[in-house]
């Protein structure tokens, strides 16, 4: 591991701690720095990465420490928040001095329109071309933010950072809800990024294009000169090493325990033969004071000596065991739904052809930003509903990308059905929009399991690391990996089981270790499992049974 120098470092953080106004610790003590370069920041979730970032950009304040960056900071965060009547010009950040040299070309020579340009003369050429490197067309310059969808939003946001030339620029998960294309151009402008990029992000393909990995982990931000699998290679085997070095200082310091007990039984046997010269007087009073005298010398010397090898071994095993993470992983264990291999779970199809999933397997269903994916998905969730006789679920503020998708299937892409063959589905939505702000986390849960005791439900929570604390805090307190716990272990803990789970994006906003644990839970789940995901490594570690993909001309078909 190493540390860029502090001449060299574009953002130093020095003892920096950020404590909310409900007295929760979001950081403590941080130290460390970023380089020039890029540079992929990641550690778990509630690690307090997306924080750090806030306060580099000046968003939040520290409580203590100090923060310094080498120039202006331009930030992305994790959720974007546009006005949909704005023009892609605002958005790029270009739209006074677009107007201005316009309004000059048409013949209007107000001076203020020359001020509002400055040198910016090629201002219309930059901006298209930074549209063309996110892969939009000059077209779009023109267009209202509310004309495209969320992957766009994202990219012309990113590109007008880019034109801005800001000497550090961070990002929050730029990847989340980007389709495969979207993810493409976003590789090929971070390739070419100049200046210092900070990137915060559960992808492992943009990951892999940073010269560096941050880890913020406890209170020190550490940086490892290489890309995500190189760093990762490198802390597993330290982590090995760790253990190897722990395991033999254990070995020590049993034998410098088992060789003080000896020493102190062969003193005690001295102590005992001495006593019984003494008394049966075999030796002169005087010369037995002298061996008594001798003695106790003799032994407080070795026990100082072994005394000192047995406190060195356990300062050593100590420092050994400091090495070695003890990080809590998330035990996700999916309750048995009972699902026989021939029940019919659901049916997903367009004019010409229909698939029923079927028992326990596993589907994918993939396809571009607005292809109607989500829209698909809640069609088929609402059936669930409807089929149960239960009120539906009230609606939450549907992404830029699920709006579009549900004007293409109600509109124009009506062929395109989904059916549900059970009422026993469980969903969990991209958004985890369903959680009750105002409410806690056990609240929340509590609902959705109101037969099962409170110790038991809050036993089951800490298997999802929900615990102490946090358990009692409102959902609205909570990051997004959090959040993402909360409505999982809520969709979880239902009775009865749900037959079919259904996932939304459910990498957004989870730390690559947690990644790990759900990919686990899925592959070894008994009910049926779709899931709608832009995120390749992912979908191929789930042993799909069928993978559907909605085209370009919005038809249903099967793929790979």
């Amino acid at each position: 591991m190493s540390q860029p120098s502090s001449s060299h470092a574009a953002v130093v953080l020095d003892r920096l701690s950020l404590t909310w106004p409900d007295g929760t610790v979001a950081l403590d003590g941080v130290s460390g720095a970023f380089g020039a370069g890029r540079t992929g920041l990641v550690g778990r979730n509630g690690a307090g990465k997306s924080t750090l970032l806030r306060l580099i950009a000046g968003e939040l304040s520290p409580t203590s420490g100090i923060l310094s960056t080498s120039g202006e900071v331009a930030f992305l965060p994790q959720q974007l928040t546009l006005d949909v009547d704005r023009r892609v010009s605002d958005l790029l950040g270009v739209s006074a001095a677009l107007d201005a040299v316009r309004a000059i070309t048409a013949g209007d020579v107000d001076p203020a329109h020359f001020d509002a340009v400055g040198d910016d003369w090629d201002i219309e050429a930059r901006a298209e071309a930074s549209l063309a490197e996110a892969g939009l067309a000059p077209a779009f310059l023109d267009r209202t933010v509310g004309e495209l969808s969320g992957g766009e939003a994202v990219l012309v946001a990113i590109a007008g950072i880019r034109l801005r030339r800001a000497p550090v620029t961070l990002l929050d998960e730029p990847t989340n809800n980007l389709d495969r294309d979207a993810r493409a151009a976003l590789a090929a402008m971070v390739q070419s990024w100049k200046g210092t990029l900070i990137v915060v992000s559960h992808d492992l393909a943009l990951l892999e294009l940073m010269d560096d990995t941050a880890e913020l982990y406890g209170r020190n931000l550490s940086v490892f000169g290489g890309p995500y699998s190189e760093w990762r290679a490198w802390l597993d085997a330290e982590q090995d090493a760790a253990k190897q070095a722990e395991v033999a200082a254990a070995q020590v310091l049993r034998k410098e325990k088992r060789q003080r007990i000896e020493a102190e039984v062969k003193l005690a046997h001295r102590a005992r033969t001495a006593k019984k010269a003494e008394v049966e007087k075999r030796v002169p009073k005087i010369v037995a004071h002298g061996r008594k005298m001798a003695a106790e010398v003799s032994a407080g010397r070795l026990r100082t000596e072994v005394g000192a090898k047995e406190d060195a071994a356990r300062a050593a095993h100590d420092a050994a065991g400091r090495r070695v993470r003890s990080d809590a992983s998330m035990k996700i264990e999916l309750p048995d739904p009972d699902v026989s291999r021939s029940r019919r779970i659901a049916e997903l199809g367009g004019p010409d052809r229909s698939w029923v999933i079927q028992g326990p397997e596993r589907v994918a269903l993939i396809g571009r930003n607005g292809a109607g994916k989500t829209t698909l998905l809640e069609r088929l969730v609402s059936g669930a509903v409807h089929n149960s006789g239960q009120e539906p679920p009230e609606r939450p503020n549907p992404t830029p990308e699920a709006e579009i998708g549900r004007d293409l299937l109600s509109c124009k892409r009506p062929e395109l059905r989904a059916e549900a063959l059970t009422d026993r589905i469980g969903y969990l939505p991209q958004r985890v929009d369903g959680l009750d702000e105002g409410l806690s986390v056990f609240e929340n849960v509590a609902a959705a399991a109101p037969q099962v005791p409170e110790k038991e439900l809050r036993n089951r929570l800490a298997r999802f690391l929900i615990r102490g604390g946090t358990t009692d805090r409102p959902v609205s307190a909570l990051s997004g990996g959090e959040r993402f716990r909360v409505a999982l272990a809520r969709l979880l803990l239902t009775d009865p089981a749900p037959h079919l789970v259904v996932l939304d994006e459910p990498t957004n906003n989870l730390d690559l270790d947690t990644v790990d644990q759900l990919v686990e839970a899925l592959r070894a789940y008994r009910g049926a499992v779709l899931v709608v995901s832009h995120d390749d490594a992912f979908l191929a570690r789930l042993d799909l049974d069928l993978t559907l993909e909605i085209d370009a001309d919005g038809g249903l078909r099967e793929v790979g």
